[in-house]
Formats: structure tokens, sequence, C-alpha cells
């Protein structure tokens, strides 16, 4: 195949990966999207080229899943077209590095066993996902395993793996589809064939039992406010009453029956501590419905002879303020700038960009018979950080967001996609609140309840089940991506050590 179509495959494939996240979310595009990128690693001319091959479908997967950066940074920044489109494509050209690292690893171990290297493909691969959780703070947007969270049967493997599991599925079944496409015999299709129906058989039948809903042995009432407001308008100081004066009448609706409120990141355009109308006005809205409220708002605390801003949820009650979390894994670029000094240029070109500090440990809220943990926008992306909350003992999670960043983009809905594998990695529920949508209870299991759309104002309340025993994930973490990068670092040595004889 001349290197030009080898090319324009490569991007074909990249785009169609991009067509199994939401939206459109055609997932099962997830299960052979990526078999074209393999198939053409082991038969690439040199590692080299197909470390490029790789590289390009990454580009050609990210753009387009993250386009919706485009609208954020030219509607909430000072940051235009001309600017923020080679924002995405750097960003985009950043995260396919992995996918070359992939390709071109694979290139390199078919030089010695040939397409037999496909088959590496699967822990090659988790390994490059588990890296892109962790280096420069990490972004692990658009994870593979993402792809069927509307699965149930399939996703149960995450409570044993975590979504790298589910990735790990995904990449099987792709690695045998490029295994008939390279070798081309009967044969090989139907060994391809035999492996897709192991795979999904298996994670299928193996799922299926623990899919279901129990009868949980106790549960909380929550209800959760979606107040729908407009971000260009919110922190106008004109406009704070009316956004209380919503949230309060929200709050009145779902409160009877309910043990707990919930409000959005940031639902209080207010420093609840440094403004004591906005915090006796909370109090008395807890007394008036008997129920305490969690409400997103941001905070400051004295450093030096200045301030550190924090992003913070808190649960306040008749009483007054009882509990408070701080956000400890900022966004960089939204709201913070890394390497401040170095990259000075950035605020010059981004004004609004934020300034926040990062908390410093996971906070468990009590409720009366219960606890839970608050994991706040962002943080919902990175499993070990979710983990943590359930280690320390969240009988359920909250998730509060704002992704009025997004727009009309398919952003909230991918973001929404990977709360289900939080859930079932550790066997526990999640209320969503999100100020604009998607807000949604998701079950134990990954199943996403009663929700409320994009741009949409209103209350919902269900019966929250209480998390009843660890699952493997919760206990362990991440045990099996680090095995799998374990593979990866014994089959390069085995390469080297074989290109070294030879």
């Amino acid at each position: 195949m001349p290197p030009v179509a080898r090319l324009g495959l490569a991007m074909v494939a990249g785009v169609g990966l991009h067509l199994a996240f939401p939206r459109p979310g055609w997932d099962l595009l997830g299960w052979v999207s990526l078999a074209p990128v393999l198939a053409l690693a082991v038969t690439a001319p040199s590692p080299r080229w197909a470390f490029v091959e790789g590289w390009v479908a990454g580009c050609a997967f990210f753009v387009p899943l993250l386009r919706w950066l485009i609208h954020t940074m030219t509607t909430y920044s000072s940051l235009t077209w001309p600017l923020a489109v080679p924002v995405l494509v750097l960003l985009a050209a950043y995260l396919a590095l992995y996918w070359g690292a992939v390709t071109g690893f694979l290139a390199w171990a078919a030089g010695t066993v040939g397409p037999r290297a496909l088959w590496l493909a699967v822990p090659t691969w988790v390994t490059a996902e588990l890296a892109r959780t962790y280096v420069l703070t990490g972004f692990p947007w658009g994870l593979l395993g993402y792809v069927p969270y509307r699965r149930l049967d399939l996703i149960q493997v995450a409570a044993w793996t975590g979504v790298y599991g589910v990735s790990a599925l995904l990449v099987a079944v792709n690695a045998a589809v490029a295994w008939a496409m390279v070798r081309g015999t009967w044969r090989d299709a139907v060994m391809a064939g035999a492996v897709v129906a192991l795979v999904l058989g298996g994670a299928a039948a193996g799922g299926r039992s623990s899919a279901g809903e129990p009868a949980a042995d106790s549960t909380v009432a929550v209800a959760l406010a979606q107040g729908n407001i407009d971000q260009a308008i919110k922190w106008e100081r004109g406009f704070q009453r009316e956004t209380l004066r919503i949230y309060a009448e929200l709050t009145r609706e779902g409160a009877p029956g309910a043990r707990l409120v919930v409000w959005p990141e940031a639902a209080v355009p207010a420093y609840v501590r440094y403004e004591p109308w906005v915090l006796g006005w909370l109090t008395d809205l807890a007394a008036r419905v008997q129920v305490p409220l969690l409400v997103g708002a941001p905070d400051a605390e004295a450093e030096g002879r200045g301030r550190r801003y924090l992003n913070s949820a808190f649960l306040v009650d008749a009483r007054g303020i009882r509990g408070r979390y701080d956000k400890m894994h900022l966004v960089p670029f939204g709201e913070y700038v890394p390497l401040k000094r170095l990259l000075f240029f950035v605020e010059a070109i981004a004004a609004d960009i934020g300034d926040f500090a990062p908390g410093s440990r996971p906070t468990i809220l009590a409720l009366d018979g219960a606890s839970f943990g608050t994991v706040i926008c962002y943080e919902v992306i990175f499993p070990e950080l979710f983990r943590r909350f359930v280690a320390e003992g969240a009988g359920f999670m909250v998730n509060i967001t704002n992704d009025a960043w997004f727009g009309e983009s398919g952003g909230p809905l991918q973001h929404l996609a990977m709360v289900p594998l939080r859930a079932v990695e550790n066997g526990v529920a999640v209320v969503r609140a999100a100020n604009t949508g998607v807000s949604a209870f998701v079950s134990p299991s990954g199943r996403i309840g009663p929700s409320l759309g994009l741009f949409r104002r209103g209350v919902l309340r269900a019966d929250v089940p209480l998390r009843r025993a660890p699952t493997f994930y919760s206990r362990f973490g991440d045990l099996f991506a680090y095995a799998c990068a374990a593979i990866t670092a014994a089959a390069v040595a085995a390469r080297s050590r074989a290109g070294s004889r030879r």
C-alpha cells in the first residue's frame, strides 16, 4: 500500500473511533475502528513510520473528540478562532504521541515475531493509557474503556481491573480483527472470530451476574438541583440574588422526603465564608426545608500576605457550615497555569484563566447515618483520585460540575460517560449535579437512572443505595494496569535482547 494511502487509512480509522464516543456515540465502531491502525503498525516498513501512522491516527481521533475546547476558549476567554484552533491541534498532537508510541513499539516487536506482535497491543495500549492518566498532571479523556459505558454486562470487569480492563477488551477485539486483516486466510479469520467470541462472551457472562440491581441494605434519599444558569451572567453581581432565588425554589421542590439536596459546582456565586448574608441565607434555607445542602462555591484562605483561592463544596445545615471539601486536581490552563514563571505568556493570551490552589486531602462528609465523598468536575475522570474517597469510607459519591463551559457540544455527554465506570470500579452509587446538565443518578452497576438533559432547569430525587462491600478495584487500585505495564516492560527487554543478539 502506498504511503499516502496508509496515512489516509490511519486518519479514517482515527475519525471512526471518535464516532464511537458521544456524540454521536456509535459505540460499535469502537470494537473495529482501531484494527486498521494496529494492522498498519505490524506491516509498517519501519518503527519510525509506524509511529508516524499511529500519531496521525491519534490526531484524527483527538481533534474532533475535543472540538468542544474551541467553544470554551472562544466564548469564555479572550482567545479568538485563529489562536484557539492551534491550541486544540497542539493538545491533540501531544495526546497522539501515546498512540504513536504504541504503534511504533508494535512495529519494532514485529521485526522479531512478525504479526504475532499484535497480541502485545493489549498490555501496551493499557500502559499508554495509564501513562496518559499521570504524565504532566494527566489528561485521561477519551480512554477506550468509556466507549461501552451503556453496555452494563461488559463494563462490570471494571470492578476488578478499573476502566483499563474495559479498554483491554476493546483492544483485544480490535487486535483479533487486525490479525484477520493481516494474515488474510480463512483459518486466521476463524481464529480471530474465536478470540472475539471468547473475549466478549466471557466478559458478558461474568458481568451479567453482577450487572443487576440487588436490593440495597440501606438507602439515602437525595435530591439534586439543576439551575441551568447562563455562564455568561452567573458571576454578575446584579444576578447573584436571582441565582440564589432559582436554587431556593428548586430546593423547596426537591427537599420533601430528602436527606440531602445537592447543588452543582460553583452554584453559589459568592464567597460563602466571607459574605455573611449569603451564609445566613443558606442556613436559613436549610432550616426552612429541614434538609442539609451540599453547595458548590469558591473559597479563600490567608496565605502569607495574600490569599489562596479554592474551588470548594460546602455542607450547610441550619447550624451553619458542617463540612467542606476543596478540589484537589485542578484543570491546567483553566483553573491555574502550570509552570507559571516559564509560561508567563499564557496569561497574557488568555486573561480569564483562574488562579486557584489545590486542596490537600479527600474529605468525607457526614449525614445522619451515612457518609459521602464529593469530587468536583474534572476530578471524576481520574480513577485513583475517585477511589481514595471510597477507601476513606464514603457510602456514596457526589460529583458536582459545571459543564456550561462545553456549550451544546458532545463534551457534557463525554464527561457523563465516565461516571458509570467510576461507579462500577468501586461498587458505589454516584449523584451527579451539573449546572446546565447532564445531571443524573448512577447506580453501583453503572446504570444511568433518572437524569436531566442539557439546558433544562429542574429537580431530581432518588433513593441512593449505600455501598455494601469494597470491590477488588477499590481495595487494590490499578493493579491490572500496572501488571500490563510490567508485561510491556518485559516485552521491551526481550525485544532489546533479541536485537542485540542479531
